[in-house]
């Protein structure tokens, strides 16, 4: 096994996961209650026996992680559960407010354990070896030097694309590698139109954007306006804890009426308790100034999960054979248009098994959901100036972001066909330069993102049009995929 990773600083959305493990544990849960949560976060457009799997092998996972040394929190020598969004049941665990970290901790320490697996850290996937219609390996740059890597089989594990946006919670690694690799080698991509903002992200003046997890609302936070008063059920019959599109949608609503910022406040719960529980977001608010158990923090959307990717099938496969992909980067279905807090770390690790089985085994023909597929690329000439990767961010974040609409799409639209035009024109992509490949991806998958959502006439989940404001399911409670590529 080769396990490459583009840098060597130990950074990833899934390290900086706050949350935790959704995972039925508890008497009270149910299997059906988590599956009817997840279906009714995903607004009609989750694969039911992707949910169904995802469920049930939760708490094989979470013993797993037990015997391989995940330090869980416990409660009374039981492990420790708390609600978040969207969750009818107690059902999240977690470590403290870092489980993301404590999981790759754990998981990291016993892979570098094992015989017969070489890891190259700073070595950059530049794109896919496709033979015969089949994936055979894969182009990398390492030390300077641009080889191809022969491969049985190839998994995408690259993350999904929320640094495409100026305001994230993603690390700038996530900058959509996977699916542009994919797409240029001609895999099916899938509902990239449905991208979530998670809607309680640090916003202090001068300060680093940072996500204050959904768990601190499941123990009690409350979001409130500049006069302190509770707004949610304003908006919202769930207040507080509504799915993450709704909350997020309701904060930009407070902004726009009052004309002043929002703010979480936890000053009404125990500050030791909060110190113990959250001690990662108590020292990022301290290093921005801010006293977390003493006053409310500035708060507001940013782009934080790409429920969209590369298309697959229960064991990871892709349309194109010999190509698998796993975690943020696939779309097996589990999320809908609308991913139920904490279980995007229990996806990478129930499917993420799964593809390494099927890897491990005869690579057969993958069989894809139906899908409607619709041709967006053609060829594009022209001498625009080649942008700089915060351009095309900002670009995003303005026309492409929480709110959307047909005006702002289809000038992000025509930008971003134009630049993708100028990359090529440039023919920049030959040298392995590492800002231009990052900012390749970032074009390639921005486009498909904004034409996914041009094309949706309606609003769903992560995808809200002001023009189409409802859902429609007689129209759009389908799939659309896209499925062209540049040659070679």
């Amino acid at each position: 096994v080769l396990l490459l990773s583009k840098d060597s600083a130990p950074r990833s959305a899934s390290r900086w996961a706050q949350g935790g493990i959704a995972a039925v544990t508890r008497p009270e849960d149910s299997f059906a209650s988590h599956i009817a949560d997840t279906l009714e976060a995903g607004a009609g457009l989750c694969d039911p026996p992707a949910v169904e799997l995802l469920v049930r092998e939760a708490p094989a996972c979470v013993e797993r992680l037990l015997q391989l040394g995940m330090d869980f929190d416990r409660h009374a020598g039981q492990l420790s559960t708390t609600l978040e969004a969207a969750h009818s049941h107690r059902r999240v665990l977690h470590a403290q407010d870092r489980t993301g970290g404590a999981l790759v901790d754990a998981l990291e320490k016993r892979v570098l354990q094992r015989p017969g697996l070489l890891r190259l850290q700073g070595a950059l996937a530049l794109r896919l070896w496709i033979d015969g219609g089949r994936c055979r390996g894969l182009q990398v740059l390492h030390n300077g030097a641009l080889r191809w890597v022969a491969a049985r089989a190839v998994v995408l594990a690259t993350g999904g694309g929320g640094h495409l946006f100026a305001n994230t919670t993603n690390p700038s690694q996530a900058s959509g590698d996977g699916i542009a690799m994919a797409w240029g080698a001609g895999a099916t991509i899938r509902d990239l139109e449905f991208v979530q903002f998670h809607p309680t992200v640090l916003s202090a003046p001068g300060a680093a954007r940072f996500l204050l997890s959904e768990a601190l609302r499941g123990e009690g936070a409350r979001l409130v306006n500049a006069e302190g008063d509770a707004f949610m059920t304003r908006y919202e019959p769930a207040g507080d804890l509504a799915s993450r599109d709704l909350v997020a949608r309701a904060i930009v609503r407070e902004v726009e009426r009052t004309g002043k910022p929002v703010y979480l406040s936890v000053v009404h719960l125990d500050p030791a308790f909060v110190r113990s529980r959250f001690p990662t977001i108590v020292a990022a608010c301290a290093e921005a100034g801010l006293d977390l158990t003493r006053e409310a923090v500035p708060v507001s959307p940013a782009a934080h999960y790409v429920m969209g990717g590369v298309e697959t099938d229960l064991d990871g496969r892709t349309s194109v054979p010999g190509l698998f992909a796993a975690g943020e980067v696939a779309c097996t279905g589990v999320h809908g248009a609308n991913r139920l807090a904490s279980n995007s770390l229990l996806e990478g690790l129930v499917f993420g098994a799964r593809a390494a089985e099927a890897m491990a085994g005869a690579v057969r023909t993958a069989t894809l959901w139906d899908s409607e597929t619709r041709a967006f690329d053609g060829p594009v000439a022209n001498h625009d100036p080649l942008p700089t990767a915060n351009d095309v961010r900002d670009v995003m974040w303005r026309a492409v972001g929480l709110v959307r609409d047909r005006a702002g799409l289809t000038r992000a639209v025509d930008q971003l066909t134009r630049w993708s035009g100028a990359l090529r024109g440039a023919q920049v992509l030959e040298y392995g330069d590492p800002g231009v490949r990052r900012l390749h991806s970032i074009v390639t998958v921005g486009l498909r993102i904004a034409r996914a959502a041009l094309y949706r006439e309606e609003s769903r989940g992560g995808h809200y049009r002001s023009d189409f404001p409802s859902r429609d399911d007689a129209r759009w409670q389908r799939h659309v995929a896209d499925v062209t590529h540049v040659s070679g």
